[in-house]
């Protein structure tokens, strides 16, 4: 594959280059990522950058059909837009339905729109394991937004915020019993809380259900980077397509007050710092799937099982393996 080509490419908005370039990405073969670094490091001089939005919600509040809305509200107004949308995978097969993209079938035919849904595979945090660089690559690309959808939410949901400039929770009107469901961890990195389907019957459970958000969230600690009147509860109706407006007018607002303020780029630092430690974890997780490493793991884990060393000596003994084999 010649990288100098794929990179032009991309930097001209090709999105079957960039199509291509995220399954490079994806890919776990060696030579693949030796690949994907080197167009990685390309692409970062150019210095693009798009306003990074994360979504999560909980399962059937809509999170497809308000992205699709949305997304179609964006682009109308000339902005491109991106979706990285993650889906569960089988525990038992690996296999993932990647249905995401035939949900929205107005945004895929859009010109400005890009969709890529792709398999959580084993990876906890809402997202697959190189989201991370499929963002950077839309970045590249030249698109305006880019919105990263999770699996959905969960306590593990919250990494989804350490690649994005924006985090938003997307939840269905209901009583007191969704809001003691949706866990504090995730409140607590949202900055900004859409109530969908505030339409028809459930118009006015949807903007009681914001009251009570509004007041759940006057309860967390105040954060730094957040101005006067964030993090907020807003009610959306993704079907009738108001309060999509306002709600962007929302982001826009938080995301200019965080460049003046400086949170914009301590916080990409921050994030940088986050996935180059979670990189070299990854690195040294690889290392236990090498053939040596796989049959002393095998002949170590029989000496557990036999009583003949305790775990916490036996993982000594490996990781010491380890580190002499590196």
């Amino acid at each position: 594959m010649d990288i100098a080509e794929l990179s032009e490419k991309i930097l001209n908005g090709d999105r079957r280059a960039l199509a291509r370039a995220i399954t490079l990405v994806e890919s776990g073969r060696e030579d693949h990522r030796t690949q994907a670094t080197a167009l990685l490091e390309t692409l970062a001089k150019s210095k693009r950058q798009s306003l990074r939005i994360g979504l999560s919600g909980t399962p059937g509040v809509g999170k497809s059909t308000f992205i699709e809305s949305f997304g179609m509200m964006l682009t109308a107004q000339g902005l491109r837009v991106a979706v990285l949308a993650v889906d569960p995978s089988s525990a038992r097969s690996g296999g993932s339905i990647l249905g995401d993209k035939t949900r929205m079938e107005r945004l895929s035919r859009e010109r400005s729109a890009f969709i890529r849904p792709s398999p959580s595979q084993t990876t906890l945090g809402g997202v697959a394991r190189r989201t991370r660089e499929a963002v950077a690559l839309c970045e590249a690309a030249g698109f305006d937004v880019v919105l990263v959808e999770t699996v959905g939410v969960g306590q593990s949901e919250t990494v989804v915020a350490q690649m994005s400039d924006l985090f938003l929770l997307l939840l269905a009107p209901a009583g007191g019993d969704e809001l003691q469901g949706v866990k504090r961890g995730i409140m607590e990195m949202a900055d900004i809380i859409l109530v969908n389907k505030a339409d028809g019957d459930l118009k006015r459970t949807a903007i009681r259900t914001c009251a009570d958000y509004t007041g759940a969230l006057r309860l967390l600690r105040k954060r730094p980077q957040d101005p006067v009147g964030f993090p907020m509860a807003r009610t959306v109706s993704a079907v009738e397509e108001s309060g999509l407006q306002e709600a962007w007018e929302e982001m826009q607002k938080l995301s200019d007050w965080r460049k003046e303020q400086g949170h914009w780029h301590r916080s990409r630092a921050e994030q940088a710092r986050y996935w180059f430690s979670e990189d070299v974890r990854q690195a040294l997780l690889a290392r236990l799937e090498t053939p040596w490493a796989q049959a002393r793991m095998s002949e170590l884990s029989d000496s557990v099982a036999g009583g003949e060393i305790s775990p916490a000596l036996a993982a000594q003994d490996m990781l010491k393996g380890i580190g002499a084999a590196g």
